[in-house]
């Protein structure tokens, strides 16, 4: 038997401190997700809200997809994407945009709103609570909806931010009887743990008063103050944020154009490629890894619209991509036509790394090694890059299983791990 120094209780007394650091750590970063993420989130303004927004952005979308380009090499030739790949892309967008083309839908009650008055407000809270559940009879709600309410920057603000939620939540409960699945506010212009610890007390009176399970009511917050990054006393804010969440906390939404006027910069250089926008986002990406919230990325206001389509969709498409290379897997979208080129970024970018990543993945799975010796952290994230494909209709199963030689069910598996 091999000699040793060290007592054995005198290590095991000392190892025996970690076991709080190890309750800490799982508490606090259980891992990633389980939930799909869906690849964006399109802001409708209440008022615009009816039982037909869904169908006509996706009418509109396909419309500007078929007017503007309606054929692979037209999609390729606006954005810059390699013609072999839009042959693949383009019939799989259209086939989204017909399909399932809002993933993820917020009513906004906030800056897209405006104040038009009590009375107005009131009516709307109700009627949209009126139009989910006109949505969810008919099976027509997006996968992911829910609420942008007001912020908490001011009294009168907070106390009409709560009003509309209320209004809200009691007619939808009183008229479908439940709140509906992948259902989330967003909690904007966050600066303080404060408001987000006063924003969950009132969640749970809610829950409480209207019988909805506990935890039901989540929320993301949105960064776009300063001080959601760095707080008055120099402290990086974000943690202490999602602590304060109470586990409630779904996503950080980044929002572009009032993070980056709280910098300080001019209207020309307010936009999501500059440099201020890429180290909130490394906070956010920092704060978030390892506790499952999601991040989404903020919007651009060039819309595809009029004569200015395809500039419009060349920005958005260059601007998606930029965020896919960045860790952002979701966005906002604005316009309807938004969402030709949001899919086809996030088709476009799969399927140009699809052919490598699949290489790499069936040669861990079979420990064959390779050129890449990959870890399984990063054999995790190959099998992630698939997933979201699937769900997003990138791809199908029979094509993951010809790329990589795994079913759709091993990848899922491989993407837990």
């Amino acid at each position: 038997m091999a000699r040793t120094s060290l007592e054995s209780a005198d290590i095991a007394q000392r190892l025996a401190r970690l076991s709080a650091v190890d309750e800490q750590m799982a508490r606090t970063y259980p891992g990633a997700s389980a939930a799909r993420q869906p690849v964006h989130t399109c802001y409708v303004p209440a008022n615009k809200v009816d039982v037909a927004t869904v169908g006509q952005w996706g009418q509109e979308a396909l419309a500007a997809l078929d007017r503007d380009a309606a054929r692979p090499e037209d999609l390729a030739g606006i954005v810059g994407m390699d013609p072999e790949i839009a042959r693949a892309v383009h019939p799989r967008v259209r086939a989204k945009l017909q399909d399932d083309p809002v993933e993820d839908l917020r009513i906004d009650f906030e800056d897209g709103y405006g104040r038009p008055g009590d009375d107005v407000e009131d009516a709307d809270a109700e009627r949209t609570a009126g139009v989910v559940a006109d949505w969810l009879r008919d099976g027509a709600e997006p996968a992911n909806l829910g609420l942008r309410v007001k912020s908490f920057d001011t009294p009168e603000l907070r106390a009409r931010s709560v009003r509309t939620l209320d209004v809200f939540l009691t007619a939808l409960l009183q008229q479908w009887g439940s709140l509906p699945a992948g259902f989330v506010l967003t909690f904007p212009k966050v600066v303080d743990a404060a408001q987000v610890e006063v924003f969950v007390e009132l969640l749970e009176l809610f829950e409480h008063q209207l019988g909805i399970p506990e935890k039901a009511l989540r929320f993301e917050i949105q960064v776009e103050t300063t001080q959601s990054i760095v707080d008055s006393q120099g402290r990086f804010a974000l943690p202490r944020f999602l602590q304060a969440g109470g586990g409630r906390v779904s996503g950080l939404h980044f929002g572009t154009y009032d993070y980056t006027a709280s910098c300080g910069l001019t209207a020309a250089h307010q936009h999501l490629a500059h440099r201020a926008c890429d180290f909130a986002r490394h906070a956010m990406q920092v704060s978030a890894a390892g506790t499952g919230v999601f991040l989404s990325d903020g919007s651009t206001n060039v819309l595809p619209v009029a004569d200015q389509v395809h500039h419009g969709w060349r920005t958005h498409y260059e601007l998606v991509r930029r965020s896919l290379e960045h860790g952002f897997y979701q966005g906002w979208d604005l316009h309807p036509a938004q969402l030709v080129t949001r899919y086809a970024a996030v088709f476009a970018a799969f399927r140009e790394s699809a052919p490598a990543e699949a290489a790499r993945l069936s040669a861990y799975v079979s420990a064959s090694g390779g050129a890449v010796l990959d870890e399984p952290a990063t054999a995790r994230a190959l099998a992630v890059s698939f997933v979201r494909a699937l769900d997003s209709g990138a791809t199908d199963a029979e094509e993951v299983q010809q790329l990589t030689g795994l079913s759709e069910a091993e990848i899922r598996k491989l993407g837990r791990l």
